[in-house]
């Protein structure tokens, strides 16, 4: 096999967590209720709770009516918009949570604020700010993540380089163009497996669209050791062949280009839909360190390199969940039974 790390410390993690996209529940766990009605997104540091409290125009957007709170686009939010008291309500929530991906180990922590509006001037001001200040809290470097490269080269411009040298998440074939920001600001970069027009349907494809993209990188000078290729994980669920497509595309991107490009991705794409999700993201993990991957996107307070590599191979769960991933329970019958059954507890 084209496994390339030996221990779990040599697995480079991009904390995937500090995200626009990212919801909980109002009123469960992490959501709270005062007593006049308003709500709060709670959290506690060293056993002292703390309030994020929700601005009233966040009541009434459609998350908010679907029972959900967008809690770090409210954080950033509060940060930059609030007053004195909102702003640091948004800032020692950001800060809470860059301590919390560091502390477990983050090596990177991607940024992502696009939800965080539709309009490109907002969503601009809103990556400025959330890079000076994670900047200013953390102690490893930020990975600039957007869909669109005008973002993404604010983030990098935002950057003041104190950290070490940048991530930028993405390149792909449909923006080549941000291979040239890549270049500009000294940045190591994501590259994903999609083409111009869509998502890859299998492993021929993510193998042929890496060539192509990595084939334009390398020839404008990128190295081959900043490059982190993104296979593109897909939830099983819809697909029992979407295990097999990753590992396969790992496998063979390996083998063309050997071992001085990384290999990464978001892992936990995999468990969408599925219970016990954690099962299923440590045998993932698991299947794709031995594939060859040395790295990923993902969210290190609950995907650990170390447990995975670790895991029991012969244990219920974790033959149940590879079964799944390998594609021999087709629609995860067999998986979801067990849950039922309660033999994955």
């Amino acid at each position: 096999m084209p496994r390339v790390i030996d221990s779990p410390d040599q697995f480079i993690v991009l904390g995937e967590n500090i995200h626009a996209t990212r919801v909980v529940k109002r009123g469960g766990v992490r959501g709270h209720v005062f007593d006049d009605g308003t709500e709060a997104i709670k959290y506690k540091v060293n056993g002292v709770r703390n309030y994020v409290h929700v601005p009233e125009h966040f009541t009434k957007t459609q998350p908010y009516e679907q029972g959900m709170l967008k809690h770090f686009m409210i954080a950033m939010w509060q940060g930059l918009n609030g007053d004195a008291d909102e702003s640091a309500q948004g800032k020692a929530y950001i800060q809470y949570e860059v301590n919390r991906q560091i502390g477990a180990g983050a090596q990177y922590l991607d940024l992502n604020v696009d939800e965080s509006s539709y309009r490109l001037p907002e969503q601009k001001q809103s990556m400025e700010w959330l890079v000076k200040f994670v900047e200013s809290v953390s102690t490893v470097p930020p990975s600039v993540d957007s869909s669109n490269p005008e973002i993404i080269e604010v983030g990098l411009n935002a950057y003041g380089g104190s950290q070490g040298r940048p991530m930028l998440n993405s390149i792909a074939l449909e923006r080549p163009d941000t291979i040239d920001l890549a270049l500009k600001h000294n940045a190591r970069a994501v590259v994903m497996a999609a083409n111009e027009v869509g998502m890859p349907t299998d492993a021929n494809d993510r193998v042929e669209n890496v060539g192509r993209i990595l084939e334009i990188a390398l020839t404008k000078g990128m190295a081959e050791e900043d490059i982190f290729v993104d296979p593109l994980m897909f939830p099983i669920a819809v697909d029992s062949n979407y295990g097999n497509h990753v590992f396969e595309a790992i496998e063979r991107i390996r083998a063309d280009f050997g071992n001085e490009i990384h290999i990464a991705g978001g892992m936990s794409n995999v468990s969408f839909g599925i219970p016990k999700r954690s099962i299923v993201n440590d045998a993932f993990l698991h299947l794709a360190i031995e594939a060859g991957a040395d790295a990923g996107i993902v969210d290190p307070l609950t995907t650990s390199a170390e447990r995975s590599m670790n895991i029991d191979i012969e244990s219920r769960p974790t033959k149940l969940a590879m079964d799944l991933l390998l594609g021999n329970d087709e629609y995860a019958t067999k998986y979801i039974a067990a849950f039922r059954a309660g033999e994955l507890d």
